[in-house]
């Protein structure tokens, strides 16, 4: 019941500023994947900014995910694509080939995560942000979770909305717990919160069934 930290960025407008907390939290957490978040707009200027902060994370062995077309992500230098609907996992996988991976958020429904597997998605996402800002409840996002994980092979990726809610998604099975941008604010709260959640998996691990 292992589970890999995977980091989701504030909105980046200043990747200068965001270099040195991400510094921290890479040694601190060392995430298997990391996903920026890159402002709509200009296509030069999402390169520009996606290739100040990814050779950083990538030499600290994650994975980079943005929130940004194919041609962004690849002229970027990123390792893949996070989409916002499983509508968009046919077209981005049709582009990105298996070269890339292409992750899936937005998902409203059971329905919704199988269709996204079945397009061909690397991951599935749970319980980030909706487009207005709410959230599912903790107790739902841990029957969504816990069901994936349980049946299906395509990777589970659980949203940890804040520090408490660590050790709720890991115990789901699911194979990454992303931490939102919380962990910017306070990286070493989001590491104190991982490595209890790791000693409550072991610890569970080791108990009769």
């Amino acid at each position: 019941m292992a589970f890999d930290v995977y980091l989701v960025s504030p909105l980046i407008t200043d990747p200068a500023a965001l270099r040195p907390r991400l510094e921290v939290a890479l040694a601190a957490l060392q995430p298997a994947s990391i996903l920026f978040d890159v402002p709509v707009g200009d296509e030069r200027a999402q390169i520009n900014l996606i290739k100040v902060l990814c050779p950083l994370a990538q030499e600290a062995g994650a994975a980079v995910l943005v929130n940004a077309s194919a041609q962004v992500a690849v002229r970027g230098g990123a390792d893949g694509v996070h989409v916002a609907s499983p509508l968009l996992v046919p077209a981005m996988r049709d582009v990105m080939k298996t070269e890339r991976i292409v992750g899936a958020g937005g998902l409203m429904s059971r329905h919704d995560a199988m269709d996204a597997g079945e397009a061909g998605a690397d991951y599935v996402m749970f319980g980030e942000p909706r487009a207005d800002g709410t959230v599912m409840t903790l107790s739902a996002l841990v029957d969504r979770a816990s069901w994936w994980a349980e049946v299906f092979e395509t990777p589970c990726v659980a949203y940890a909305a804040s520090a408490m809610a660590v050790g709720p998604m890991a115990l789901t099975g699911a194979e990454f717990v992303a931490l939102g941008p919380w962990w910017v604010d306070d990286p070493d709260a989001a590491a104190g919160a991982v490595s209890e959640a790791r000693a409550s998996l072991a610890l569970r691990g080791k108990q009769p069934a």
